[in-house]
């Protein structure tokens, strides 16, 4: 695909908890195994489905090292590793690679809003220069609807320039189809990431590379299906097939705040109730919710 770097279905994977709100590792590690079973080219661990930060430096160190111990590779794991101050940012940046993982996604410091692109600039410069890593590859995070801090297009070319064999990629989570495409024809051999999973065909279609998506962590099949078979017209009803259950999953995830229901549809689909735990300030689905959710999810393709 266009000597992309990274391509594929990542799942941004949601995080499981035990009763007390510690992660669950045995569980987490299982759903890894799962996702990777189901067709997930990787996983993509410590993100915004994973409730990455509401967890310490310490929690996140561990989920990635229980990952690692339950015998995921480290090619297939992404870990999230930027967080609102760079010696951290470095900190579990170098962790990762010190495990042999040399992909990670990165927020940009979020705490502070209306930031110049020459701000952003010299904050990832920093952490790069810090590091100082020839394996690292790095995945930007564009999720302004969240983080408060948008990457542009002007800011992500300068980044590629100025780092080609480091910033190799990006998760685009804002959902503006437009500004994918426009990334793709400013950026020749940048791995577009959708996070929306209705965007898989289509910015397939327009050159992109793949996917980090929450619904993955339900329809990794069907995601998996649309990757393969998307130029192959012979195949062109299976893949139309697989976006439209991909589409029904995601928009029965998005009734009500999304990680609390993407977390209660994997306790629908495994069995196991404990899925629907979450950390605050983040609140589990109430009863009646929770019924409608599971009424919901009876009748999904």
């Amino acid at each position: 695909m266009n000597n992309y770097k990274i391509t594929g279905v990542y799942s941004a994977a949601a995080t499981p908890l035990n009763a007390d709100g510690s992660p669950d590792l045995a569980i987490f590690t299982e759903h890894c195994q799962r996702l990777i079973e189901e067709g997930c080219h990787g996983v993509a661990l410590l993100g915004t489905t994973g409730e990455a930060n509401s967890f310490s430096l310490t929690e996140r160190r561990t989920i990635l090292e229980a990952a690692l111990e339950a015998g995921i590779s480290a090619d297939k794991l992404l870990p999230g590793t930027g967080v609102v101050a760079i010696p951290e940012t470095v900190e579990l940046t170098k962790h990762a690679l010190s495990l042999g993982v040399s992909r990670v996604v990165m927020l940009p410091p979020s705490y502070y809003k209306g930031v110049s692109d020459e701000g952003l600039f010299a904050a990832y410069a920093q952490i790069l220069e810090k590091i100082g890593d020839s394996r690292l590859q790095v995945i930007l995070y564009h999720i302004p609807q969240v983080s408060g801090v948008p990457l542009s297009i002007s800011l992500i070319s300068r980044l590629v320039e100025a780092f080609p064999e480091t910033v190799v990629g990006i998760k685009d989570s804002a959902g503006d189809f437009n500004n994918m495409q426009a990334i793709v024809a400013a950026c020749p051999g940048f791995s577009v990431l959708c996070g929306a999973d209705p965007l898989l065909l289509p910015l397939l279609k327009a050159g992109g590379a793949g996917c980090v998506t929450a619904t993955s962590n339900l329809v990794a099949d069907s995601l998996r299906t649309v990757y393969d078979n998307v130029h192959d017209a012979t195949r062109s009803v299976e893949v139309e097939t697989a976006q439209a259950r991909i589409n029904a999953f995601r928009t029965l995830s998005n009734s009500y705040v999304q990680i609390p229901t993407i977390k209660a549809m994997i306790g629908l689909k495994t069995g196991n109730v404990g899925w629907r735990r979450t950390r605050p300030p983040l609140v589990p689905l109430n009863d009646a919710e929770y019924a409608a959710l599971a009424d919901g999810y009876a009748k999904l393709p």
